[in-house]
């Protein structure tokens, strides 16, 4: 990652970095790694949504090297991020277009909230700095302002956008945006769908609805489907991805609202408990604040080291 969009990344984990800070300050009154300190090193991590498996992972690494040593805020800082690097680098995979399949189709799934109209405009953004063509669905039907959205990001990355009326059948959209990216050769197809959970058998019927509709002319679609998460919503995320993992099958992350939030960690806990993808992170509104997600810069951005 850029150093701009580290820096910008620090600073969105900031909130989050804070509750960690005050409880290493804590630890260290002690300056020595006793049961003690680990304790409350633990509840710290725990605290700052890393989770209870993460928290004893790495409180656990620490008793095996560092127990009864005299360490120092910078140790304790760099031996987290490295810990924590560690749990996240498997998970750290930028989502791949293969410009071969003309179009890649991305299926963005996610409750209302998150970012999803968003995330799918950054990312037309960024296919198109790299020479593709991509093509939009708005199949969130049921949302006037998602569509128009879509349609403002369309008119910003020369993407064309498939909407229809309020309401419209979001399958037979994304049928015939399937229909017009082959006929154009476009590289991807990135389809938006709803996401009202309060009636999670019709989201899940309409989910399986726009994926066998599109499966008749392609039966290798979706090629990824992304589920988008808020950070903000911490713990709550870890419910969500087992929610959207019976209903679709789910190939990576995305998680935004970084700059907002003082639960970063929950991207550990969700490598941790699912070791999908995490794709890309979010920290602003911009196109250029989304971006794949990088391991070290993560954990360091978290702890507030380097």
């Amino acid at each position: 990652m850029a150093l701009g969009f580290f820096s910008r990344l620090k600073e969105g984990l900031s909130r989050s970095t804070q509750k960690l800070t005050e409880s290493i300050g804590s630890v260290l009154t002690r300056r020595t790694l006793d049961e003690a300190a680990l304790a409350e090193l633990e509840d710290a991590l725990v605290a700052a949504d890393l989770g209870i498996d993460v928290a004893a992972r790495i409180i656990g690494a620490f008793r095996g090297t560092r127990f009864g040593s005299q360490v120092t805020d910078e140790e304790i800082r760099t031996a987290l991020a490295e810990e924590i690097a560690a749990i996240l680098a498997p998970v750290a995979r930028p989502l791949e277009i293969d410009r071969r399949l003309k179009p890649h189709v991305v299926l963005v799934v996610g409750v209302n909230g998150t970012g999803k109209t968003t995330t799918i405009g950054k990312l037309a953004q960024s296919y198109a700095e790299q020479g593709m063509r991509a093509v939009l669905v708005a199949g969130d039907t049921f949302r006037a302002a998602a569509v128009e959205q879509l349609q403002i990001w369309g008119e910003r990355t020369g993407a064309p956008v498939v909407s229809g009326a309020p309401g419209a059948d979001a399958a037979g959209l994304a049928f015939d945006a399937l229909t017009r990216a082959r006929a154009e050769q476009a590289d991807v197809l990135l389809v938006d769908t709803a996401g009202r959970l309060h009636n999670k058998s019709v989201l899940m019927e309409e989910l399986s609805k726009i994926i066998r509709v599109m499966r008749k002319q392609d039966a290798t679609v979706p090629h990824s489907v992304l589920l988008v998460l808020d950070a903000t919503t911490g713990q709550n995320a870890l419910q969500q991805v087992n929610v959207f993992k019976e209903m679709v099958d789910v190939t990576g992350l995305v998680v935004t609202k970084l700059d907002g939030s003082a639960r970063g960690g929950i991207v550990v806990a969700l490598a941790q408990e699912f070791g999908l993808p995490v794709h890309a992170v979010g920290v602003g509104e911009k196109a250029s604040d989304l971006r794949a997600f990088d391991a070290m810069d993560y954990a360091r951005g978290l702890v507030g080291a380097g």
